[in-house]
């Protein structure tokens, strides 16, 4: 192989591999998904177990970042095993119909040193919304920390049919918040 043909692919080897290089992997260890609301006026936050989250980010380029978040609804922990049980059936999450809720972002934009704009598609229970929420990103040992509060309405999701559209037991107010970890 000539000198020049060398180059060509060291240097296409190299815009691959810088391509590739905003790809994140994300600790799981280090990271949390959960969902704050009030039942009977209590604040109550749950994590859920099982999550992925893939962020494609370059702090340098945020416009070009990507994020998808799948959350397994069946995975939220409510610190009782009734309760978890509770929560998949049909009148809440409906998890055998509906197994996941998802985020796919469309749009990440700087706002400011260490802030974003994310605007997506958040999909619960088969309903399907557009959001714009904000987000901190900053470094940490030469890792990435994202964290952001998404309030949602859960009656807009169909969180809670029947008898728990009541919004006197469970607010319709639900905070998804979330931390994390990736290099």
């Amino acid at each position: 192989m000539n000198t020049m043909k060398k180059i060509a692919l060291v240097s296409m080897l190299g815009i691959a591999f810088a391509a590739s290089a905003a790809a994140l992997k994300t600790d799981p260890a280090k990271s949390t998904v959960s969902a704050t609301f009030k039942q009977m006026n209590v604040p109550i936050e749950s994590k859920f177990k099982k999550y992925t989250v893939a962020i494609d980010y370059d702090a340098a380029k945020p416009d070009a970042s990507k994020a998808t978040v799948e959350v397994e609804t069946a995975s939220l922990d409510m610190g009782d095993a009734e309760y978890n049980k509770e929560v998949a059936k049909k009148e809440w999450f409906n998890s055998a119909q509906f197994p996941k809720a998802t985020f796919v972002s469309s749009a990440i934009k700087s706002a400011g040193a260490g802030k974003l704009t994310v605007t997506g598609k958040l999909t619960i229970k088969g309903k399907t919304t557009d959001i714009t929420f904000p987000l901190t990103v900053k470094t940490d040992g030469g890792k990435q920390v994202f964290d952001g509060a998404l309030p949602i309405k859960r009656l807009a999701y169909n969180i809670g049919e029947g008898e728990w559209k009541d919004t006197s037991m469970v607010a319709d107010d639900v905070t998804i918040k979330f931390h994390v970890v990736a290099q």
